[in-house]
């Protein structure tokens, strides 16, 4: 979901969650929602946002159910209005393609029920790069093609499974944490 209600030279906060009904997370659940959310934190330090945090154990009472919540910091002074706008689709598609990866299964992230919010985030903010529905799902079918390209590359994927690692370790990590085990899968 993006919040943006800051003044314009405030860093803009894009809020990703994956959401579902509200029973505790099992094993395999958890594994599940540990690569969406690493997904999403991966692309989002990839294309030069900033994450605060990232977990797989979100709190239960400030909104809808969810399994996962990363929260991204945009420095909005260093891209352009459309650079920011495609920057941020691109987190919000990865991590429905962080699951698409793991699972094998080449879904349409728009019809995938526990995906609703990240495809909401990206159908609008697509809405103002394509006025037209049918281009705006074509270019997010294509963002959704190119973005499985980028991550399913070995050092990326790699970088992002270590991340897997430590939130099925430690259910929330910090953002630096994050940026150091990208940084080392990427030199």
């Amino acid at each position: 979901m993006m919040g943006s209600d800051e003044a314009s030279d405030a860093p803009r906060l894009l809020h990703c969650a994956s959401s579902n009904s509200a029973f505790r997370l099992s094993k395999v659940v958890s594994q599940i929602a540990a690569y969406h959310e690493a997904g999403h934190a991966f692309m989002a330090v990839y294309v030069g946002a900033r994450v605060r945090s990232v977990t797989i154990d979100p709190d239960w009472d400030d909104g809808p159910d969810r399994f996962g919540d990363a929260q991204i910091e945009w420095p909005v002074d260093q891209f352009t209005a459309r650079e920011l706008c495609e920057k941020s689709i691109m987190v919000a598609l990865s991590g429905p393609v962080a699951e698409m990866i793991h699972s094998g299964d080449p879904f349409h992230p728009g019809f995938v029920a526990e995906w609703a919010g990240d495809w909401s985030a990206a159908w609008e903010l697509a809405a103002t790069l394509h006025a037209s529905e049918q281009r705006r799902l074509t270019y997010l079918e294509q963002m959704t093609a190119h973005l499985y390209q980028v991550m399913n590359r070995d050092d990326h994927w790699s970088a992002l499974a270590a991340i897997v690692d430590h939130l099925l370790a430690h259910e929330t990590l910090e953002g630096e944490l994050i940026e150091d085990i990208v940084r080392t899968w990427l030199r």
